[in-house]
């Protein structure tokens, strides 16, 4: 992990067919936004199994946890979608399906239609704030020709209920990223069922996953 040791900044390493080793990080909180306990090196786990969640139990040497990653890659591809004022960048393969933006903005994020995104559905200013809270990094834009993918944010990790991981602030991880996405913000897979590990794809949503 040279780029991370280089940088300074806290680093995530998904060890094989075992926990996150997260090093360096302060800011760790649930949903809610309570603080969890941190240490200089901590394991989260991301098998789905462990009695402690978020933090690793040793479960996946028990449930047959793998970490291959199993998608053939042929959703890793970059949209534009151009509108008047906006366009809107987005990469499906990276997608968590946490849904905030056909939930706060469905005039312009549309799952079902073709094409799903219309970049002047509304304002630019809400289109761009609704690609700031994308999870995944999938969603970026530009206006006026410059595009703004990351933000400046300090190193933080947030376990989303019921959900993955989501990594903010330029938490270093050394995996290959899909197309176009942010670097800044990702999610990691923790239901341990995601074909595009060591991030979320929203299957989490298809198997149920809970955390109580």
């Amino acid at each position: 992990m040279a780029n991370a040791e280089s940088s300074g900044n806290p680093t995530i390493q998904a060890l094989e067919n075992g926990p996150f080793k997260v090093s360096g990080l302060e800011n760790f909180t649930n949903s809610k936004g309570d603080t969890l306990d941190t240490r200089p090196a901590m394991f989260l786990c991301r098998c789905g199994g462990s009695a402690n969640k978020p933090f690793c139990d040793g479960t996946h040497k028990t449930n047959g946890f793998s970490s291959a990653r199993v998608t053939d890659g042929s959703r890793d591809r970059r949209d534009d979608y151009v509108g008047k004022a906006i366009t809107v960048h987005d990469n499906r393969g990276i997608c968590s399906h946490a849904a905030y933006c056909s939930d706060r903005l469905a005039s312009v994020f549309k799952p079902g239609t073709e094409p799903w995104i219309d970049p002047d559905g509304a304002s630019p200013d809400e289109i761009a704030a609704a690609a700031k809270r994308c999870p995944s990094g999938a969603l970026s834009h530009s206006i006026g020709g410059t595009e703004h993918r990351d933000q400046d944010r300090e190193p933080a990790i947030m376990v989303l209920k019921d959900g993955p991981y989501h990594v903010t602030g330029r938490v270093e991880m050394d995996e290959p990223r899909a197309e176009g996405v942010s670097e800044e913000q990702y999610t990691l897979c923790r239901c341990g069922a995601s074909k595009n590990k060591p991030f979320c794809d929203g299957t989490h949503w298809d198997i149920k996953f809970t955390d109580e």
